[in-house]
């Protein structure tokens, strides 16, 4: 009998491209598991770990494993890479969480500061954040991509420990390593109509510091309409 093949959504099919081949990988928050069954299905990676926090989502993945005939995943149950020991990765993939939710996982990992791993990091919310902590807590970007999912475009970051250049405002918004993304044109526009859309609100406000603030934006949407503007 023919193997079913497991197939992903686009947000977890970038994730699996970025996966160098051969590594140990760690999921981290893995949900159904998809990511390591997949890669481990498509004989892309040496091992995987399966994390969560939670017994049922490990559950699920241990049930997609068994559902498209993968065996080696290792399940683990723990709160981000609290039980990851460094010694047994290559690569960390944290996706599907919020950017606060990333940044309080490598808080309490330090050990992936080291320059050993490659992190790939997926946040479904506030991704200037967590750009902005990890170029002051000892990481840099080796890279960045963009991914329509669902009606949404997400970013993944590529990190590793080690230090990191200070970023501007447009970087911290807008990416690192983004320029030759087909979609980064629609990523600085989505965000050059949502800085002037805050700016216009302040416009309206009567706080003491409203205008400057609305001016503020104003001029970085206009800086990021050039940058899109010569794409």
């Amino acid at each position: 009998m023919e193997q079913k093949q497991l197939a992903l959504q686009p947000r977890l099919a970038l994730l699996a491209e970025l996966v160098p081949p051969g590594c140990r990988l760690a999921d981290i928050g893995t949900d159904h598991g998809y990511l390591p069954v997949y890669l481990l299905q498509q004989g892309h990676i040496r091992s995987a770990i399966a994390a969560d926090i939670g017994a049922e989502p490990l559950e699920h993945a241990r049930r997609t494993a068994e559902e498209y005939g993968v065996t080696g995943l290792e399940l683990r149950l723990c709160d981000g890479l609290a039980d990851i020991h460094p010694d047994e990765v290559d690569v960390i993939a944290i996706a599907g969480m919020g950017g606060e939710t990333i940044i309080h996982i490598l808080e309490n990992a330090p050990w992936t500061r080291g320059g050993v791993h490659q992190l790939l990091l997926q946040p479904m919310t506030k991704a200037p954040d967590l750009r902005r902590w990890l170029s002051v807590s000892g990481y840099h970007f080796t890279g960045e991509r963009l991914v329509w999912d669902k009606g949404y475009l997400y970013p993944v970051l590529c990190v590793r420990g080690g230090s990191c250049p200070p970023l501007t405002e447009g970087q911290l918004l807008c990416g690192i390593k983004l320029a030759g993304d087909p979609l980064y044109g629609e990523y600085l526009s989505q965000h050059i109509e949502k800085l002037r859309k805050t700016a216009a609100g302040l416009r309206r406000s009567r706080q003491a510091d409203a205008a400057h603030r609305a001016a503020a934006l104003e001029l970085l949407a206009n800086k990021l309409e050039k940058e899109r503007d010569t794409l």
